[in-house]
């Protein structure tokens, strides 16, 4: 059944039992009980009406109850249903806007902007933030070469603007010699030196592919080396991290074992890097609760997320780690001014570079 779903079946009482069950548990993390909900909500109700709704509630696995008390949490079930249908984001405000931006160090380097950003995400929200470095979509390309190795393979050398070299083994459909491997990087260097990788995918993916029937047969392999080139996979990307240890300020990830875990997994990042990456594939705000994530590190946590671009394409993923009950109608607004300030000050730092 979806959060939508639930929501349909939910009667107002239900919904609005459950809403303010949830934000008293954001508040102060403890569990909730039917009597203080009688107190605090809005709803003229008894304990013993609130007792019959929590108990439909947990039947429908949006609310637990712990073997340490009476009262009740909500489920990662029930933190998204709430996320999805319960609460409102505001747009973000004006001061919201200006105490992000004077965080970003705008004089820096890429790295410096990235590094900020973390550190933004994580003092603004007292939780961890983390940024993944851009992918090489933004960078300008310095030179292209390619090193004939046995067989059909080739090994094509990119050379970016900042230094970065990466290496592709290409699998080609014949044997090219060592003059032609030559004459295809010359003539690659040419048209593309100096260009973005993301202008130079989208110019070999559409105008020269158009046009590929009319060029010379040198010309041919050379764009068809490119297409192998750009066309491979990138490799795992790396994220920077702020934070982490305001999270011991939590006291359901407090535990020993939970953030000797949870520190091991930071250290490693294969697995949040994972997590991130998928990511990339939906522009906006994106929010894994508990075991969403795929990964048991994450039971009792979220990450929201939100990809940034430059030049209206995504380069990167940007995002807060956090317990499970944090202030999502705050946290959201925040990712997502983050991630648009960075982008724009990243679209600056290229052009006057």
């Amino acid at each position: 059944m979806t959060a939508k779903d639930q929501k349909t079946e939910l009667n107002e009482r239900a919904r609005l039992l459950l809403k303010a069950m949830i934000e008293r548990y954001i508040t102060d993390g403890q569990p909730v009980g039917s009597r203080t909900l009688s107190q605090e909500s809005s709803l003229d109700l008894s304990p013993a009406t609130v007792r019959n709704v929590m108990a439909d509630l947990e039947h429908l696995g949006l609310i637990a109850s712990p073997h340490t008390s009476a009262g009740r949490i909500p489920t990662d079930k029930g933190m998204r249903l709430f996320v999805d249908n319960l609460i409102r984001v505001r747009e973000p405000q004006p001061n919201l806007i200006q105490t992000v931006s004077s965080q970003l160090n705008m004089m820096g380097s890429s790295k410096d902007l990235i590094a900020s950003a973390s550190r933004a995400l994580s003092g603004i929200t007292h939780m961890a933030g983390v940024v993944t470095v851009p992918t090489r979509a933004y960078l300008e390309i310095s030179r292209i070469e390619f090193l004939k190795l046995s067989g059909h393979q080739v090994l094509a050398v990119l050379v970016m603007s900042n230094g970065e070299v990466e290496n592709r083994v290409l699998e080609t459909s014949r044997d090219f010699g060592k003059a032609e491997l030559e004459k295809s990087a010359s003539s690659l260097n040419q048209h593309f030196a100096g260009k973005r990788v993301s202008n130079v995918r989208r110019n070999i993916l559409t105008d020269m592919q158009n046009t590929k029937e009319s060029m010379n047969n040198m010309m041919q392999d050379a764009i068809g080396l490119a297409e192998k080139l750009f066309a491979a996979p990138q490799p795992e990307s790396a994220m920077v991290m702020a934070g982490q240890v305001n999270l011991m300020e939590f006291a359901e990830l407090s535990n020993v074992d939970k953030l000797r875990s949870l520190f091991e997994a930071f250290n490693q990042q294969r697995d949040i890097l994972h997590l991130l990456d998928q990511s990339l594939s939906a522009k906006g705000v994106r929010i894994y609760i508990g075991e969403e994530a795929g990964y048991k590190i994450f039971d009792g946590m979220s990450l929201v997320t939100s990809t940034y671009s430059v030049d209206e394409e995504v380069v990167g993923v940007l995002g807060v780690i956090g317990p499970s009950r944090m202030a999502y109608s705050k946290v959201i607004p925040i990712v997502d001014v983050t991630a648009k300030l960075l982008g724009s000050a990243l679209n600056s730092t290229l052009s006057t570079s």
